[in-house]
């Protein structure tokens, strides 16, 4: 169960960030139509005041979400994010071991929720750079006596809907923990072996374009993340 009280992680007359937790919806959905919690509601609560949300985080992605706090200002923020203005930076945990860096380049059916086929396909491009291999001693699969992971620093460089899941499926990678594009089994296995069960995908930044220096938004990744991230030395 959630706080009532959401972390805020920046505000000012225009904007307002918080730390979205893993598992809230960021507002009301026909796919999640019982649930009544919601960050817009609980934010709009706790300013006492009606906001905007400017973007989506998908509901087990936790993070840096962004709100406008008034008409105007979602206007000119949505805009920024439409021209690919506005530069994210995600964690994420995927099966396997890809390149130590690349970038997927592979156009996105519109809706995710929908079947593919007749459905016009949008351009979208996914940078990654490998940030640790993990090995874990569970099989999965027979021809593997272990289990191998790694943990990946991406920047989505557009905004189409379930990007990182869909691009990191594509090169056979799924995000550990993906219910709709990654292997349940492989989930439940690792949900067992660290003792969370969570769609391990984390929205590390945001980075802002206004005049002078850029406006960075950050929300460093959660306790349950310590056991992937490197540690020093190491």
């Amino acid at each position: 169960m959630f706080a009532d009280t959401l972390r805020i992680l920046f505000a000012d007359d225009d904007l307002v960030a918080i730390d979205k937790p893993a598992g809230l919806l960021v507002h009301p959905s026909a796919l999640d139509a019982h649930e009544e919690r919601t960050a817009l509601k609980l934010l709009r609560d706790q300013l006492g005041a009606w906001v905007w949300p400017l973007h989506r985080l998908d509901k087990g992605t936790s993070g840096v979400l962004l709100f406008a706090r008034h008409a105007e200002a979602a206007r000119a923020w949505r805009q920024a994010f439409e021209q690919g203005r506005v530069a994210k930076r995600y964690l994420a945990l995927v099966r396997g071991w890809p390149d130590a860096q690349g970038e997927i380049a592979h156009p996105l059916a519109r809706d995710p929720e929908q079947s593919s086929a007749g459905q016009p396909r949008l351009e979208a491009t996914t940078r990654y750079r490998r940030l640790a291999c993990i090995e874990w001693p569970f099989s999965v699969d027979a021809r593997h006596a272990t289990s191998r992971f790694a943990l990946m620093e991406v920047e989505p460089l557009t905004g189409r809907r379930h990007q990182i899941r869909r691009h990191f499926k594509h090169i056979a990678h799924p995000l550990v923990g993906d219910a709709t594009h990654g292997k349940g089994m492989l989930n439940r296995a690792v949900a067992e072996w660290l003792g969370t069960s969570r769609l391990w995908l984390h929205a590390l930044d945001c980075e802002l374009p206004r005049a002078g220096t850029p406006l960075r938004i950050s929300a460093p990744a959660g306790a349950e993340w310590n056991r992937l991230l490197p540690q020093p030395g190491g």
